[in-house]
């Protein structure tokens, strides 16, 4: 997916995620300034999206949808998301993906139906997310960084590197 980068960090207790804010049209940069994390539910689950915005804001919807039905349940209700999002003619044709934490959980959602929860933590998505988690596991292993800085030093290394990937970052903390 070529369109932006998106970034989650846990460690001790504390997440952080974070976003560049470059919206690519094909190879021309529309926007430098996008906002692509957002918190949910009071500020209790932090959401980015990489794809096409009004995709991700239609996921986004039909996610709170699903915290509404399953309350404090982020696992399920991403669950019962992905199951929709993969059975549904509409919603598979939307072209996005999300990244979704809270202080127990944190997803990957795609519409071809993956959920995964990596083992280490940390999750990555968009054009820049291969160079994102390398950073971050880089940096986690070998400083004592706190998520908040370990999000924002590998976005400014993606930035660096990915041209879909801006240094005009955003970051959310839980």
């Amino acid at each position: 997916m070529h369109s932006t980068t998106i970034l989650c960090v846990r460690k001790d207790g504390r997440i952080a995620m974070g976003g560049d804010g470059q919206v690519t049209v094909g190879e021309t940069v529309m926007k430098a300034n996008a906002t692509k994390v957002r918190a949910l539910k009071g500020g209790k689950i932090l959401a980015g999206f990489a794809g096409a915005a009004a995709d991700a804001f239609t996921l986004y919807e039909k996610f709170e949808e699903k915290l509404e039905r399953y309350p404090g349940n982020l696992a399920r209700a991403a669950v019962e998301l992905a199951k929709d999002w993969r059975s549904d003619r509409v919603l598979r044709r939307l072209e996005a993906l999300l990244v979704l934490a809270d202080q127990e959980h944190g997803f990957v959602l795609s519409g071809s139906g993956e959920l995964i929860e990596p083992d280490d933590g940390i999750l990555a998505i968009g054009s820049g997310g291969s160079y994102a988690l390398a950073a971050a596991r880089a940096l986690l292993a070998a400083s004592t960084l706190a998520p908040r800085e370990i999000v924002q030093r590998s976005l400014e290394i993606t930035a660096e590197i990915c041209i879909y990937t801006n240094s005009h970052i955003t970051i959310l903390e839980l």
